[in-house]
């Protein structure tokens, strides 16, 4: 079933039946054998059916042209947080517990918004946390041609266009929504993309509601609508570090993915449109494999690493399912990322320059962190024989990711 969902001729009760049927409430879905457990059984909290007070705002400043920023914090019936800035719709913070049942942050960031808008982050561009669109990843030459006529966008990453331009949706203030759920707080955020916006034809109305469950998983759930025809491909960047806050990098995690082939890349990170296997070389990890352990064999430019997009699937799935699991040996804590995308990108911080200061003053080199970012293949426009990123008027995209937390002892 392809979640671009027509609505010229569904009717609308139908429709909702059918948005709903993947919304964040697959947590009774098995993990696929592994050992570690929800992060809700760490918790000596009782009140396990607690109502989810709805989250807490409070002012984060204001960008340079003055647009006031917001801060909302999600908290769970375990206590863990997510903190989430309208500026780009920013993971700022994730408190989660490891397996001595303390909260630690996984995620990289900054303690105030002057870092998400000072010079250097703007320059170096890492898009920490953030939302991505009008089109995640990297589309050749940063032109397309959709019905046959060609469009060009900005070239923010010679010589492709990457992450929807100099101006992407990581750098858009969003109105933000504070909820409830029977699943836990949730937020929902908004943004009005005009035609034209970056180079990218159609008016675009974009909705993602973040959820932090109470079987402690945030779920991002995504909706967009154009009324001309266009190219969408929605994502989420934040950069995890299991053991963040000990000053280690990423290197010992223990990554699987449930791919059996990937789309190798150009020297500019362009796929080159054949989709290979990965038997025998460093993209293979249906098996746990440390990330560090191959990752100088992997080939592409400097300055090496991973930065690929594995293949779940050749088309869109009809629900979320397990892509890729990650465990961090020393604090025990684990990460399943389910999607109903066909592909991902594993990405493991090789820009990452060590110049970037974040929380706590910490720097962040090279392969401090890592992306899952849950996609459609990267210049997708181009390759025809892609799964399709074309959304037309009186269709919906809808699609639905959910990043769930445990720990092995």
């Amino acid at each position: 079933m392809s979640h671009f969902l027509p609505f010229g001729r569904v009717a609308a009760g139908l429709a909702s039946l059918l948005l709903a049927a993947t919304a964040c409430n697959h947590q009774s879905e098995s993990k696929d054998g592994t050992e570690s457990t929800s992060s809700a059984t760490m918790a000596t909290d009782s009140a396990q059916t607690r109502a989810a007070a709805a989250p807490m705002a409070a002012p984060f400043g204001k960008t340079p042209d003055g647009t006031a920023v917001q801060l909302f914090t999600l908290q769970n019936a375990h206590g863990l947080k997510a903190t989430i800035s309208t500026l780009g719709g920013t993971l700022t913070s994730l408190l989660v517990p490891d397996n001595k049942g303390e909260l630690g942050d996984v995620v990289l960031g900054f303690d105030d918004l002057a870092g998400y808008t000072s010079d250097l982050f703007i320059k170096e561009n890492p898009y920490f946390g953030a939302l991505i669109g009008r089109y995640g990843n990297r589309i050749k030459l940063g032109k397309f041609t959709l019905d046959g006529k060609q469009y060009s966008l900005p070239i923010n990453n010679a010589p492709n266009s990457l992450h929807g331009g100099t101006m992407g949706y990581n750098r858009r203030v969003w109105t933000g929504t504070p909820g409830t759920s029977a699943d836990g707080p949730t937020l929902t955020l908004t943004y009005h993309s005009p035609d034209g916006e970056e180079g990218y034809p159609g008016t675009l109305d974009v909705k993602v509601v973040y959820t932090l469950t109470n079987t402690d998983a945030l779920c991002l759930e995504y909706t967009a609508t154009t009324d001309k025809p266009t190219v969408l491909n929605l994502t989420q960047h934040t950069y995890f570090n299991l053991n963040h806050g000990h000053n280690r990098d990423i290197l010992g995690h223990e990554l699987t993915l449930k791919a059996e082939k990937f789309t190798p890349v150009d020297n500019t990170l362009i796929p080159t449109g054949v989709l290979q296997s990965v038997a025998g070389t460093p993209m293979d990890f249906r098996q746990p494999h440390a990330i560090g352990e191959r990752i100088k064999q992997v080939p592409g430019a400097a300055p090496g690493g991973y930065d690929h997009n594995w293949v779940l699937a050749d088309a869109m799935r009809s629900g979320i399912e397990l892509a890729a699991n990650v465990y961090e040996p020393e604090s025990g804590r684990t990460m399943d990322v389910y999607t109903d995308q066909p592909g991902i990108q594993f990405y493991s911080g090789n820009f990452l320059k060590g110049n970037l200061k974040g929380k706590g003053g910490v720097a962040y080199p090279q392969h401090y962190g890592f992306c899952l970012e849950t996609q459609h293949f990267p210049d997708s426009p181009n390759e025809p024989k892609f799964p399709s990123t074309v959304l037309r008027p009186g269709e919906t995209f809808h699609s639905v990711t959910e990043y769930r937390f445990g720990v092995r002892k």
